[in-house]
């Protein structure tokens, strides 16, 4: 009886540190997926704007879906906001609460943090 409590707490404090790590990982690793298929995105609206002189509208869904963004019904989707002014955000909205994993073009990285360009 006493072997086996120090056995499953051994691996509940093995489970606790695994997960502090991978808490702690830069998102480059954690979210590595959504970045680059976001970056993919990204240079497809910055070509866009590089040929048309302008961003798509946010409510361009045509014009969005054939850049790369894709309207879903799940948990995870990838906003797309601009601000009229030439510049514009990516967000991986999760849920309702933030913060999110976002790209904005003034900054040029992405971080975890909440939305800087409202619709």
């Amino acid at each position: 009886m006493k072997k086996a409590a120090i056995i499953i707490s051994f691996l509940l404090l093995f489970f606790i540190i695994l997960f502090s790590i991978y808490w702690n990982l830069p998102i480059g690793i954690t979210r590595k997926t959504d970045i680059e298929a976001g970056n993919k995105i990204i240079q497809n609206i910055e070509n866009y704007q590089k040929n048309n002189g302008m961003l798509p509208d946010n409510n361009d869904y045509k014009t969005l879906k054939n850049l790369g963004l894709k309207q879903e019904d799940s948990q995870i989707y990838l906003d797309y906001t601009t601000d009229n002014k030439g510049s514009f955000e990516l967000t991986y909205l999760e849920g309702f609460d933030g913060p999110y994993l976002l790209w904005n073009s003034k900054e040029r990285i992405w971080t975890i943090d909440y939305p800087k360009i409202y619709k």
